[in-house]
C-alpha cells in the first residue's frame, strides 16, 4: 500500500500507525515532527504530477482542506481517493478507524483509544459561555454550524452563536459580531493565526480565549490531548479594555 496524504491531520494519523505506507504529504504536513516524505505542494494546489509520480494506491483528500478538482482529476487519471468529511468528534473517531483498518492496521492505535477516552466525558465551561469563533480576519470569517469545529467546542461548554446559521462559514462584519453580544470570543491560531496581539483589541471589554488551531480542526492524533488542551486555553482568557 502506497499512500499520499493532502490533509495534515491525516498524514500524522497515517504515519504515527501506518508509517510504511505514507509516500507522500503536503508541505503543510507538519506533524509528526521530522517526517521525512516526499512533499507534493499545498492542500489547496498541489502538484498532481508529483502526486502521480508517487505511484499511490491511494490518496487522502478532505472536502473543507482539498478542492475538488483535484480529486476529480486525480480519479480521470485513475487514481485512487478517498474524501473525508467528519462534522462531529464521534464521526472523525469512527472515520479515522475505519480508514485505518483499510490501510492495513490489526488494531486501533493507541492514540485512537486514547482519545476515544478523553472525549468520553470531556471537561466543560461551567456555566457554557456564548461565543463567536472567528477563524478569519480582512474580512472577518467566523464558524456557522454543521462544523468539525464546533462540534468540539459545543462537546466544551461553548455555546457557538452562530451554530444556528445557514452558511457553515458566515462573514459578518465585525459589527455584526459585537451585535451578538458574545460571552466570549474563541480565536484559534490557525488558519488564521490569532494571538494576543491580534484579534482580542477587535473586542474590547470581552473576554478572549486563544486556542490551538491544531487541538481544534484537526483530526487524528491530537485528538488525545484535545479536550484538556482546549479546556484549559478557554479558561484562561485575555481581556482587552
Amino acid at each position: 500500500m502506497r499512500v499520499v496524504s493532502l490533509v495534515p491531520s491525516l498524514t500524522e494519523a497515517v504515519a504515527m500507525t501506518l508509517p510504511q505506507v505514507l509516500v507522500g504529504a503536503t508541505d503543510w504536513c507538519s506533524h509528526p515532527v521530522g517526517l521525512d516524505v516526499a512533499r507534493v505542494g499545498g492542500s489547496k494546489y498541489p502538484d498532481l504530477d508529483r502526486v502521480r509520480a508517487l505511484r499511490p494506491d491511494l490518496v487522502l483528500l478532505n472536502v473543507e482542506e482539498n478542492r475538488r478538482a483535484d480529486a476529480d482529476a486525480l480519479r480521470a487519471a485513475g487514481v485512487p481517493v478517498r474524501v473525508t468529511y467528519p462534522r462531529t468528534v464521534p464521526g472523525a473517531l469512527t472515520e479515522l478507524g475505519e480508514l485505518l483498518a483499510e490501510l492495513g492496521a490489526s488494531a486501533e492505535p493507541d492514540w485512537l483509544r486514547a482519545a476515544r477516552l478523553a472525549w468520553a466525558e470531556p471537561p466543560r465551561l461551567t456555566p457554557p459561555r456564548r461565543a463567536v469563533v472567528p477563524v478569519w480576519r480582512r474580512p472577518w470569517v467566523v464558524l456557522g454550524g454543521d462544523t468539525f469545529a464546533g462540534d468540539v467546542l459545543r462537546r466544551l461548554g461553548v455555546v457557538n452563536a452562530y451554530d444556528e446559521d445557514s452558511d457553515r462559514y458566515p462573514r459578518p462584519s465585525i459589527a455584526e459580531l459585537r451585535e451578538r453580544e458574545p460571552e466570549l470570543v474563541v480565536l484559534p491560531d490557525e488558519p488564521y493565526k490569532f494571538t494576543a496581539d491580534d484579534g482580542p483589541e477587535a473586542f474590547p471589554g470581552v473576554p478572549c480565549a486563544l486556542l490551538s488551531g491544531r487541538h481544534l480542526t484537526w483530526y487524528g492524533p491530537s485528538l488525545a490531548e484535545a479536550p484538556a488542551v482546549l479546556a484549559d486555553q478557554l479558561s484562561r482568557p485575555v481581556l482587552v479594555s
